[in-house]
C-alpha cells in the first residue's frame, strides 16, 4: 500500500509535539508557522488553547483561537 503525502493531515503527532514545545517556550513565530491555516480537530485545538492559556501568552492564545475547527 502506498501513501499519498498530499492527503495526510499537517497536524500529525510530530507537529503537535512541536506545537506544544513552541507554546511552552513562547515562540510565537514558530507557533504561527506550525499551525498554518488548516482546520484542526476540536479536541486538539481545545488542548492547545488550554496549554497556551497556562503559558500566559495572549498572542499565542489568539493564534490558536483563530484556527478553524475541523468538522
Amino acid at each position: 500500500m502506498t501513501s499519498n503525502k498530499n492527503t495526510e493531515p499537517k497536524h500529525g503527532i510530530a507537529n503537535f509535539a512541536a506545537l506544544e514545545t513552541a507554546i511552552a517556550n513562547g515562540e510565537e513565530q514558530s507557533v504561527k508557522e506550525l499551525l498554518g491555516n488548516e482546520a484542526m480537530p476540536e479536541i486538539e485545538r481545545s488542548y492547545l488553547l488550554d496549554f497556551a492559556k497556562l503559558s500566559n501568552n495572549p498572542a499565542i492564545t489568539k493564534l490558536i483561537e483563530d484556527i478553524p475547527e475541523k468538522e
